[in-house]
Order: C-alpha cells, then structure tokens, then sequence
C-alpha cells in the first residue's frame, strides 16, 4: 500500500499529483472519498494525504470529512477544492466566488514565510470560484494571489498544508518544489520510488500468475515490449506474443518487428489480418465507432488464436498480457467514476475488458504507469535506447489517423507521408527532438497545381508534439526548412495531395491523435 494517498474529487489534474510525487521519489494511489472512509474504518491509514481540486463547489458537498482531520498527526495537503473543504471544516469562511480565478495567477509569500527554492513571487495556475475569504482557526496565511485573495494556508501546530491554486501543473512556476515542500519538510516521508521500485511492482504482478499460458498483444511499442520483457523474465517460455499485422501499420514498423525478432529472447508470431480489419472498418467514418471495431477486431483475433493453440497445440492460454498505460485508462474510464465526478474522452482499444467467452484475464502490469515510467523501466531491463524512446504508436494505427472512412487507398497516403516524415527527422537529426510525430488525412479537398494543370485533391496534416507523459502535450516548433523539405516530399510522392499543413494545437484542448 502506497504511502501517499491521493483523495479524487474529479480534477482534470488529480492524475499529475500522482506523477509529480513519483518525480519526486514518493509512492502514491490515487483513490476515491469512499474508498478512503472504507479504509480508515477498517484502521487503515497513510502516512499522508492529499484532497485533490474538483469541478463542483463546496457548497454542495454534504459529507463528512472529521473521520480525515480527527487524526491530529495525519500530514494532509488539500488543494484547491480540498482547500476549501479544509477551511471549511476548521471554521473559516468560504464564499462563492464573484469573481474566480482561471490561468495564470500571480502570488506571493506572505508573513515571512519562505519554501525553500521558492522565490517570494511566482505565476501559478488557478482554476476556481469558491475561495476563503476568512482564515481557518490555528492556520495562517503563508502565500495571497495579486488581488488579494487567499492562495495558501498552513496550520500552526498541525502538519497541514492547504493551496488553493494547482502546483501539479506545468504552468505553476516552482509547483514541484512547493510539492516537495509538503511532501518532505511538512509530511516528513521517506522516498519510497524509483526505478528499482517500479520494476519490483510491475514483476510481482505478474509473479502472480506463473505457471500460466500468457497470451501477449504485441505491437512493438515501449509499452508492450517492456510489458512483454519483464513478464518474460518471471514466466520464460510461457509467453507468446503475437503482433497484429491489420494492415493499418507504418512503413517503418514492420523492419522494427523484424529486428526485435532476431535481437531479442522474445517469442514473436505475427498475425496477417488486413483483409478482417478492412472488412470490419468498410463504411464506418466516426472515430468512436472506428476504434471500438478495431477492438472488437483485435479480440476476435485473439480468441481465434486462443482456440487455434488449444486444438492443435494443447495449450490454454489463461491470460492476456497488454501494455496498457495509466493514460490509457484515464482516457477511456475513470477509475472513479463511482462518484460520479469524472467523464470519458475517447475509448482506447486496450482498454475495458474481454468478453467472458474468451475465458482469459487481463494482465497488465504497467496499468498505473506513466510512459516516461515505462522508458525508465525499458532502460532498466537493458532494452535498446532507440527501441525504448520510439515515438508511440496507438493500437488502432492508422484507423485513426485517416479521418472519415476508411479504403486502402486512403491509408496508402498516410503511410507513404508518415514514411517521408520519419525518413527526414531522421537525416535530420531531429527524431528524438519530439516526442511524437504523425501524419494525418484530412476529409477535404483543396485546390492545387500541378503540372500546370488545376489539381482537387486531399490534405496531409503534420502533428508532432512534445510530452513527457501524454496527459498534456505542446506542439513541436520545428526549424521552417524542414517542414518545408517534408512537405514539398509529400506533395511530390504522394499521389492524390496537393497540400500539407501543421497542426499547431497543444493539448489541451486538442489530444494528441485526432481521433
């Protein structure tokens, strides 16, 4: 059990706490209110806590939190939102905002206080309404944004520490060392997380099924290959992975599954399947119920497979390893949905479970990880830089990078212009430079010349971004003649493109693919 407790009541940023604390060094879960009153009932208790924001007020919470603050020597962080619950529960004043407070804010210390490698005025993010307009009993004031509202407060005798904007973000200045502040002066934990711990975790998963036939959803990604290469080194042969050729694939892909096969211990079968995925995807256009066939798709494949080596192998396999990732899951479905406080933004194809048919069960050991954690993971078991720090790939492919329906014809385009954009970051030198790199076809056509003569043809959009995780992303400025060399390659080689653009929309609000 982790010794942070991170309490979710649905900020869009509860999951970057998660991160930051794991940068920092310290183990945490995050975990929903009545998770945490089932827990502490049973005599369950962290070694500190944390409220995270939320999208509603206050004013319409009606449960009870002294379970949580009875517990004098209990170091909790409340931010945001949990600021406000924390005020109100040691009786201070909390008002509806009139005027709130939404981007970059401008706060400093008050009183003397100092945070160590805080300076005394930082910009910070803020996203609310509510705020206190009177101080808690026994707190103080320690930082007040620009207009003079409170912005942090700390109890004077209890390890408490209340924010009121999110130092999880990038946009706070400073907001990890103000996490690091809590964490190590206020709370006073020992770091319990690093690359060793996360290896450790992920391997005792799967110790958990040894002796088990495991079947392994192969793509050749950091995120199934790590999964995949950990899970060989506990169960050896009893690993069988199986890489999906549905015909949605890059160029560059299948010279990669070629060089894993021959350097690596790992047992891999590649699976011919464009004609199925094709006629599955014939006439479908809207993205959800593009990805939600390319994962019916994907199943069918396994469970034919999964009868393929009962009947002439006797093999039973009992398990499906995949390399879902913590960003996958929160996409798709939050984990805390229970209450009621969170939404979906798009289905992953990995995510949500096999029918009961299949009779497998789902093994994912990099589930909770970020994939920064995933590479530092890959770096650990000794897997080849280039290998680890490949640009992701989805599962879908291709499917959702043709926008509208799909036609070989279409994801012929993309795959020679992705082919081009890949070819010159790598001459260039600019490969590691971004974090991901794509090609998109858009469902419009533009007006163009060529040969001298009127051209009415698609659009090839450009999308390279740099993240560290892929729950926020911004997009790659690159040098003018590069682009320019790639699209002048695009709208020479590839027939049926008369024009290229660059997306140039960071996440939020646009996601990374754009379906």
């Amino acid at each position: 059990m982790r010794n942070l407790w991170i309490v979710d009541f649905g900020s869009q940023y509860t999951q970057l706490i998660t991160r930051k604390s794991r940068e920092l060094g310290y183990s945490s879960e995050i975990i929903t209110y009545k998770e945490t009153k089932k827990r502490f009932d049973a005599g369950k208790k962290p070694h500190a806590l944390v409220l995270s924001g939320g999208p509603q007020s206050v004013f319409e919470d009606e449960n009870d939190y002294s379970f949580i603050f009875n517990h004098e020597d209990l170091p909790i962080l409340g931010v945001c939102y949990g600021m406000q619950l924390m005020g109100r529960y040691f009786e201070g004043k909390v008002e509806r905002g009139t005027i709130g407070e939404y981007g970059h804010a401008k706060i400093h210390t008050t009183n003397d206080h100092s945070i160590s490698n805080v300076p005394n005025e930082i910009n910070v993010w803020m996203s609310h309404s509510d705020h206190i307009t009177e101080l808690p009993k026994d707190f103080q004031l320690v930082m007040e944004s620009h207009n003079g509202l409170v912005a942090a407060i700390k109890h004077n005798s209890r390890p408490i520490l209340g924010l009121q904007f999110h130092p999880e973000v990038e946009h706070s200045e400073h907001g990890k060392d103000i996490l690091n502040y809590f964490l190590k002066d206020v709370a006073k934990l020992e770091m319990d997380w690093g690359a060793n711990e996360m290896l450790e975790e992920a391997k005792e998963l799967v110790r958990g099924v040894e002796k088990s036939k495991v079947l392994c959803a192969f793509s050749g990604g950091v995120d199934s290959l790590v999964a995949a290469t950990l899970s060989h080194e506990v169960l050896g042969e009893n690993v069988y992975c199986f890489f999906v050729d549905h015909g949605l694939l890059r160029p560059q892909d299948y010279g990669h599954i070629e060089t894993l096969k021959k350097e690596t211990s790992l047992n891999i079968e590649v699976l011919n399947v464009k004609e199925l995925f094709f006629n599955k995807l014939k006439g479908l256009s809207d993205p959800e119920d593009k990805r939600k066939a390319i994962g019916n798709t994907f199943i069918e494949v396994f469970e034919q497979k999964v009868h393929e080596y009962e009947e002439s192998k006797g093999i039973k396999f009992e398990y499906l390893l995949q390399g879902t990732l913590y960003p996958d899951v929160i996409e798709s479905i939050s984990p805390h949905e229970e209450d009621g406080k969170s939404v979906t933004i798009k289905s992953h194809h990995n995510v949500g479970g096999l029918p009961e048919r299949m009779n497998l069960k789902l093994l994912e050991p990099l589930r909770y990880l970020f994939k920064d954690e995933v590479r530092i993971l890959g770096e650990k078991l000794g897997l080849k830089h280039e290998w680890v720090y490949r640009h992701p790939f989805p599962g879908p492919g291709i499917g959702i990078r043709v926008l509208g329906e799909i036609t070989e014809e279409r994801v012929l385009k993309v795959q020679k212009s992705d082919q081009i954009l890949f070819e010159e970051l790598k001459d260039k030198n600019l490969y590691d430079s971004t974090w991901q790199a794509l090609t998109v076809l858009l469902p419009v056509k533009t007006v163009g010349v060529k040969g001298d003569a009127r051209a009415y043809e698609e659009v090839i959009c450009l999308r390279m971004v740099n993240s560290t995780d892929g729950m926020t992303a911004v997009w790659t400025d690159m040098p003018y003649k590069f682009l320019t060399k790639v699209s002048n390659r695009i709208t020479n080689e590839v027939s049926g493109v008369t024009r290229v653009v660059y997306d140039i929309t960071s996440k939020p609000p646009g996601t990374i693919e754009w379906e």
